[in-house]
């Protein structure tokens, strides 16, 4: 995926607690998974600081962080 916009993991959990993203969906990346936030109609990706799209290995691991960052509801794309 080529984008310029993302989401950085610590803007990805204020938006979270102020309830201004509320749809997150994890999508293949590879042999990993993705997570993607939606403001307003674009799919923003979560970047990590060292790369442009952060992959997990696991959904199990997509879990664990999502869980961290208060997420209570997320979206699988197979």
């Amino acid at each position: 995926m080529t984008t310029t916009k993302t989401i950085d993991q610590d803007t990805l959990q204020t938006l979270v607690e102020t309830g201004s993203l509320r749809e997150l969906r994890t999508v293949r990346e590879g042999d990993g998974w993705a997570l993607q936030g939606r403001l307003g109609t674009s799919w923003l990706p979560v970047r990590s600081r060292r790369e442009a799209v952060r992959v997990w290995r696991s959904l199990t691991a997509v879990e664990r962080f999502c869980v961290a960052a208060g997420v209570k509801q997320l979206l699988v794309e197979l």
